[in-house]
C-alpha cells in the first residue's frame, strides 16, 4: 500500500510517499481500505513534533477516516469484511490501508458518503464533548466562537444550533463569516476589522456571552474574557494562532467566570463508552439535518503536503479530506 511518512521531525514538505508492507491484523484488530481521510490542525503539530501527543518515528500521521473493512481478526466478532465504518486512532490515516482497534469503530449510516463521514469524528466529537460535558451549554444562552470558521468552530455553531443557544461567530474576513451565517450563526463578528472587545459588547447588550468556545488563543483570547458574562465558561479548545496567552487570574475573580480545559483525545481515552454515547448523538442529529459537515476541499494522497500547509496557513474553511485510493 501507498502511504504518508513522517521520517524526522519538520515541516509538511518534508513528508515522503512511500509503498508499505500492507497491515494484517492481529487480536482484536481489523484492517481498513481509507476511502477519506480528513485533516485536522493537530496534524501539523503533530509532524513538527509539537503536539501534546508524540509517536515514534518513523509514523504514518492522520487519525480520522473513513472506509471498508478489508479484513478482520479470527477474534472479531462486531464486524466483517465489506463494513463502512468511521475510525479515530492515533497515527496511520494517511495511508490507503489503515489497522485499527474494532472496538473502536462506529457504522457509518446507510447513505453517508465516505469524505462527510470522515469529518465527523475529530471536529464534532471535540465541539460536543466541549459544550455539552464542560460548558453544560443552555438553551437560551449565548455562546462566542472565535475561529468560527473552521472544522471545530463551524461544528460548535451547529451543535449550539442543536442545543437552542444564540451563536455571535468571530472570524478574520466577511467570507469567512458569511460561511457562518449559513451555519447558523445569529452574529458576526470581523475581529481583523473590529474591535473584538466593542463588537462583544454591542452583540450581547453589555452582559457578554454566557459560554467562550475558543480554539485560537493568542490575544483574542484575553479580550474576549475580559468580555465574558457573570458566571460565563471559558472553554479553551486550542492555539490556532500559535501563541499560548497568559490570562491574569484576578479575571477570573472579576467574573466569577471559568476557565475550562477540553482535550477530547484524553476524554476518549478515559470515558470510551460516554464518547461513543456523544458519538451516536451526533450522527442522529447529521441524520436529521441538524449538523452538516462543510467539506470545502479534497486532496489526493500525494497532495497531503499541500494540505497540512494549507492548514497550517488557515487557508482552510471547514474541514478538507484526503482521498488516498
Amino acid at each position: 500500500m501507498k502511504a504518508v511518512v513522517c521520517e524526522n521531525w519538520g515541516t509538511p514538505d518534508m513528508l515522503k510517499l512511500q509503498d508499505l508492507p500492507d497491515p494484517q491484523p492481529g487480536p482484536g484488530q481489523v484492517v481498513i481500505d481509507v476511502q477519506a481521510a480528513a485533516v485536522n490542525f493537530p496534524d501539523v503539530l503533530i509532524v513538527q513534533g509539537k503536539y501534546q501527543f508524540k509517536p515514534d518515528l518513523p509514523f504514518v500521521p492522520g487519525n480520522e477516516v473513513a472506509g471498508v473493512v478489508r479484513s478482520v481478526a479470527d477474534d472479531v466478532t462486531t464486524c466483517r469484511p465489506g463494513d463502512k465504518v468511521i475510525a479515530f486512532t492515533a497515527t496511520g490515516g494517511f495511508g490507503q490501508q489503515l489497522l485499527a482497534p474494532a472496538q473502536s469503530l462506529i457504522p457509518i449510516p446507510p447513505g453517508m458518503e465516505f469524505d462527510i463521514a470522515a469529518a465527523i469524528t475529530l471536529t464534532y466529537g471535540t465541539s460536543y464533548h466541549a459544550i455539552v460535558d464542560r460548558a453544560a451549554l443552555k438553551t437560551g444562552e449565548t455562546m462566542l466562537i472565535l475561529g468560527a470558521a473552521g472544522g471545530v468552530g463551524l461544528a460548535a455553531i451547529e451543535i449550539g444550533k442543536a442545543l437552542g443557544a444564540r451563536i455571535i461567530a468571530a472570524a478574520s474576513s466577511d467570507d469567512k463569516l458569511e460561511v457562518c451565517r449559513r451555519h447558523g450563526a445569529d452574529v458576526l463578528i470581523n475581529y481583523s476589522e473590529e474591535d473584538l472587545r466593542t463588537a462583544i459588547k454591542a452583540a450581547t447588550g453589555g452582559r457578554g456571552p454566557d459560554v467562550i468556545y475558543d480554539p485560537v488563543g493568542g490575544a483574542y483570547t484575553e479580550a474576549a474574557f475580559r468580555s465574558i458574562s457573570w458566571g460565563g465558561r471559558h472553554l479553551v479548545v486550542g492555539f490556532a494562532n500559535g501563541e499560548i496567552p497568559k490570562l491574569p487570574l484576578n479575571l477570573t475573580l472579576l467574573k466569577g467566570a471559568s476557565l475550562v480545559g477540553v482535550f477530547w483525545g484524553e476524554f476518549t481515552k478515559r470515558y470510551p463508552k460516554a464518547n461513543m454515547s456523544n458519538m451516536k448523538q451526533l450522527l442522529q442529529w447529521l441524520q436529521e439535518g441538524k449538523i452538516r459537515p462543510l467539506v470545502s476541499h479534497r486532496y489526493r494522497l500525494e497532495e497531503t503536503a499541500q494540505a497540512l500547509n494549507d492548514m497550517a496557513a488557515r487557508k482552510v474553511t471547514g474541514k478538507i479530506v484526503i482521498l488516498p485510493q
